[in-house]
């Protein structure tokens, strides 16, 4: 009896087994088939995806071939085409120490204290798209001349917009040259293009050093500095450029006058400055004004206080901001001019003889400096103890 029940609780078991074998292969079955159909759906989402993107692509270069097809002429069968147009948004803006184009570098990297945040538009591009950045010491800056005052005609009506082709060049005191031979901001699609130094990354801002940047500029890309593409062995420049000092001054002098004066202004600005202290200010306004910051007919008429702009003129892209803050005292010999800075929300005031000797001679709060809401140095003084 014990046997037989040892031999049905086996057969029980060996059921069991086989059953469960079943169970699993079936089970394994339903899986592989599962997976199968998802594989074949994957793959029909691939291929219809792959469709899709073939299909805008065409109809892309159906368009393009429509537009370029719009001003055929039936009469003549010769095309009069419209130029393509390409429209771009900025990603961001620039906060630069230069208030006005008036003293702003004609170059990047002359002055390395400089210094300029571009905040990005979180609604345009992620924080993350900075991500990598700040390994490199240094950047390309895409932006538009957004201070050019023919741009609503250059837009609107290209053809009639009378660019110039030759424009005046500082170092040539007066000569022209072609205006895609120089770095002039009036050219046919205003579109400037500097280096910077990198010196932080924070969420949607960076901040630059060596900037020629003046604030407000619409930014359309950044792109990092690369050593080995970016610079090229052997370039060579025209004799032109190669004048060494051509644009130097000879000796800058602060009155204490306007050591006093910038104290006091200090007092105001120094939470929105990008600027640790007043001293380092003043190092940045002797590294601005150790080029001759004038324009073209300032320095050819310095005395002459009716000064005709011309536009289109590389040396006098800041003419207009020229005579707006120009003071002429007038002396028994001569008038003296006073020329006039704007960094960081201060009027700095200087003069400058014949021999390019120039005396700063004061500070004056800017009525827009309390107004203004922009990264400061405190904002990157932990970012900045980091490296």
């Amino acid at each position: 009896m014990a046997r037989l029940q040892s031999f049905a609780a086996l057969a029980a078991a060996a059921a069991a087994a086989v059953l469960a074998g079943l169970l699993y292969r079936r089970r394994c079955s339903r899986l592989t088939a599962r997976v199968r159909e998802l594989e074949d759906s994957l793959a029909d989402a691939v291929e219809k995806a792959a469709a899709e993107r073939r299909g805008r692509v065409r109809a892309q270069q159906s368009l393009r071939r429509a537009l370029s097809e719009q001003g055929t002429s039936p009469d003549k069968g010769k095309q009069a085409k419209a130029p393509a147009s390409y429209p771009m948004a900025p990603i961001g803006t620039v906060q630069s120490c230069f208030s006005t184009r008036n003293g702003t570098p004609r170059q990047p990297l002359v002055v390395p204290l400089a210094r300029a945040t571009v905040v990005l538009n979180p609604a345009r591009v992620a924080a993350e798209a900075l991500e990598g950045l700040a390994s490199y010491s240094h950047c390309w800056i895409l932006y538009v001349f957004h201070l050019n005052t023919d741009l609503d005609k250059m837009w609107k009506d290209p053809a009639r917009s009378k660019l110039k082709a030759k424009v005046r060049v500082p170092r040539l005191k007066g000569g022209k040259m072609g205006v895609l031979a120089t770095r002039s901001p009036h050219r046919p699609n205003p579109i400037g293009l500097s280096v910077a130094k990198v010196e932080a990354v924070d969420g949607h801002a960076i901040l630059l050093s060596g900037v020629d940047l003046v604030d407000g500029t619409p930014v359309l890309d950044i792109k990092p500095y690369l050593p080995y593409s970016d610079s090229v062995k052997g370039a060579t420049i025209p004799n032109w450029l190669e004048v060494d000092g051509a644009l130097a001054v000879e000796s800058i002098h602060f009155s204490e006058h306007f050591i006093s004066s910038l104290s006091n202004c200090w007092a105001h600005v120094q939470k929105q400055a990008l600027y640790a202290s007043a001293d380092e200010f003043q190092d940045l306004i002797k590294e601005v004004l150790s080029w001759d910051i004038r324009s073209l007919s300032q320095r050819l008429r310095p005395h002459q206080v009716d000064i005709e702009s011309k536009a289109g003129d590389y040396g006098s892209k800041a003419d207009e901001d020229c005579r707006k803050k120009e003071d002429y005292q007038a002396t028994d010999s001569c008038p003296i001019v006073v020329y006039h800075l704007h960094l960081e929300g201060i009027d700095v005031s200087y003069k400058i003889d014949e021999n390019s000797n120039i005396v700063v001679d004061n500070a004056a709060l800017l009525p827009s400096a309390a107004n203004q809401n922009r990264c400061s140095y405190l904002t990157w003084r932990d970012k900045l103890s980091t490296l």
